[in-house]
C-alpha cells in the first residue's frame, strides 16, 4: 500500500525540466531530486512522547462515532473537510467552504486527513464515501457538489436562512 502510494505520488509531481529524478528507497518513502520525502507516520521508539502520534480519545470515554453523533448535534453546519477551512487541503473541501461563508453562518468543521480512523467513522456515519460532507442542523447533506447545486438553485439559501438570522440575532 504504502509504496503504491509512493509511486502514485512520484507520478503525480511534476517538475519545470527534464533533470527531475524520483526514486523509492523504502515503503512510504522517496526521494525527488535529492529531497527525501515519507507518506508514512514516523513511530520511532527513541522519538521524544511530544513528537509520537497520539490519539486524543483514547482517555475521555468517547468513541468516533460518539465524538461525530456530538459534532453534528451541536453545530448546525458541520463539515467534515481535507484542511481546515483557512487552509483546504483539496479543491473539493476549498469548493465546500466558498460556498458556506457565502450564507455567513457559523461554520463547526474537522480536519480528516489528522485521522483515519475519524475519517472511517464519518463514512461509516453517513454512508458516504467520500468527503467534504456536509451536515446541515443534523442532517446529511452530501458532499461539495450537492452544495453548489443547493446554492445554485436557491435551495441552500432557504436551509441556511433561520441560520443566519439566529446568528444575526445573538450579535
Amino acid at each position: 500500500m504504502a509504496r503504491s502510494l509512493s509511486k502514485l505520488l512520484c507520478k503525480g509531481i511534476s517538475f519545470s525540466g527534464s533533470a527531475a529524478r524520483c526514486a523509492i528507497i523504502a515503503p512510504g518513502s522517496f526521494y525527488i531530486n535529492g529531497m527525501r520525502y515519507s507518506a508514512t507516520v514516523p513511530n520511532e521508539p527513541d522519538a521524544h512522547d511530544d513528537f509520537k502520534p497520539t490519539n486524543k480519545l483514547e482517555n475521555s470515554g468517547l468513541t468516533l462515532k460518539d465524538l461525530v453523533e456530538q459534532d453534528v448535534k451541536d453545530n448546525r453546519v458541520m463539515l467534515y473537510m481535507k484542511g481546515v477551512p483557512d487552509l483546504p487541503q483539496c479543491g473539493f473541501s476549498s469548493l465546500a467552504v466558498r460556498v458556506l461563508k457565502q450564507y455567513n453562518v457559523p461554520l463547526g468543521a474537522r480536519n480528516i486527513l489528522e485521522d483515519p480512523e475519524l475519517k472511517s467513522a464519518v463514512k461509516a456515519f453517513s454512508h458516504w464515501p467520500t468527503f467534504p460532507q456536509i451536515f446541515i442542523k443534523g442532517e446529511f447533506i452530501g458532499g461539495s457538489d450537492i452544495i453548489l447545486n443547493m446554492h445554485q438553485t436557491g435551495e441552500l439559501k432557504e436551509k441556511l436562512q433561520d441560520i443566519s438570522a439566529n446568528q444575526e440575532k445573538s450579535e
